[in-house]
């Protein structure tokens, strides 16, 4: 396995729920001091290395965080009860390994669901309800269970480890979603240390995204940016029961730019100079329209003044649920994407991306 997949592994593998980023934060932040002497981070947990020390601020930030849940309730028995931390779909979720992290170590199980024997067609029909659902963890007992040093309040995350498909290019994993922009940010903060540029740029991630783009408010308050980008995964529609209305995105056609979602519209200067960068270096991209969700350049944007901000995903299959996959590619091209487009950035042309939108 060679240095990136090792990366990949390490980011996807590790756990990060919303409010309970520690391990994924400890992990970026010792990747990030082996790439840049200087680090800023926000009080919530979000965390960016520096590289230059002048010119326009551009922010380039995924998020540590991802979809997991949060124990409710600890039953007589030894069941837990769960809030999602999150948005999950019950269907995906059932008879599924997960992880309880408490105070005296991480604890394996699994959420429970019934044998089909015992199914009736009534049943068979229905999508069970989350609060419905419980993790069994092999207790007895209540009393059992915090012996465990298992607590209400302690997180969830669930298990699947990293995984190089066949094709090696394909791979697959747990949190992809948002693991995959933690990985572009430190490979462009590698690539950028042998390129020229007239910025100070800011690659790393914010906290409690899946929760309501939370850190996205005081990291981007912390860097005061210039420009932003969101670096975040998007919805794969290359897969069987996907239709023309959910879009044409595929794995391993090009990083995915942001048109639109339920938390912004591109600053249309900033996307412009995107599309034009990308069809300068000849670097394939996908139009990305996402109706039903938002990302941290929805927070970004509304910063202090105002902040162009636009949302650069890679493609991903089954997000929110225990694995997702994505294309290596993807992953290549979005970083050097991101690199051209620190390039081109300088003083007179982050002021002319501000300006008013030049199309009449």
């Amino acid at each position: 396995m060679d240095n990136d997949l090792q990366l990949m592994k390490e980011l996807t593998e590790t756990a990060g729920p919303p409010g309970f980023e520690m391990r994924v934060h400890q992990l970026m932040k010792n990747r990030l001091t082996q790439l840049t002497n200087t680090t800023v981070e926000d009080n919530l947990g979000g965390i960016a290395g520096q590289h230059g020390e002048s010119g326009p601020r551009i922010l380039l930030a995924a998020h540590l965080d991802e979809v997991s849940f949060m124990v409710t309730h600890i039953t007589k028995d030894g069941f837990l009860r769960m809030q999602p931390l999150g948005g999950w779909w019950g269907h995906v979720m059932l008879a599924q390994r997960v992880k309880v992290l408490s105070r005296k170590g991480d604890h394996t199980g699994v959420i429970g669901s019934k044998a089909p024997h015992v199914l009736s067609i009534e049943e068979r029909k229905n999508v069970l309800e989350i609060k419905n659902m419980f993790v069994d963890i092999g207790a007895s007992s209540k009393e059992e269970v915090e012996s465990f040093g298992i607590e209400v309040g302690d997180p969830i995350v669930p298990i699947c480890p990293f995984e190089v498909l066949p094709n090696p290019k394909m791979l697959m994993a747990k949190a992809w979603d948002n693991r995959a922009g933690c990985y572009v940010v430190l490979k462009v903060l590698e690539q950028i240390q042998k390129e020229t540029h007239a910025n100070t740029v800011f690659c790393g991630a914010t906290v409690q995204e899946e929760v309501g783009l939370r850190g996205a408010v005081t990291l981007s308050h912390k860097i005061n940016p210039d420009i932003a980008f969101a670096l975040d995964v998007g919805v794969a529609a290359d897969t069987p029961g996907m239709t023309e209305r959910d879009g044409y995105t595929k794995l391993g056609g090009g990083p995915l730019l942001g048109f639109y979602d339920a938390s912004m519209i591109p600053h249309l200067n900033l996307r412009d100079f995107v599309i034009d960068t990308a069809k300068e270096h000849g670097i394939p991209y996908q139009t990305d329209i996402m109706p039903g969700g938002g990302t941290d350049a929805g927070k970004f944007h509304l910063a202090h003044n105002g902040v162009p901000s636009m949302v650069v995903s890679v493609a991903a299959r089954y997000i929110h649920s225990h694995v997702s996959m994505v294309s290596r590619d993807d992953l290549d091209m979005t970083v050097k994407l991101l690199v051209e487009l620190i390039k081109k950035l300088d003083e007179n042309t982050v002021q002319q991306i501000k300006g008013m939108n030049r199309r009449k």
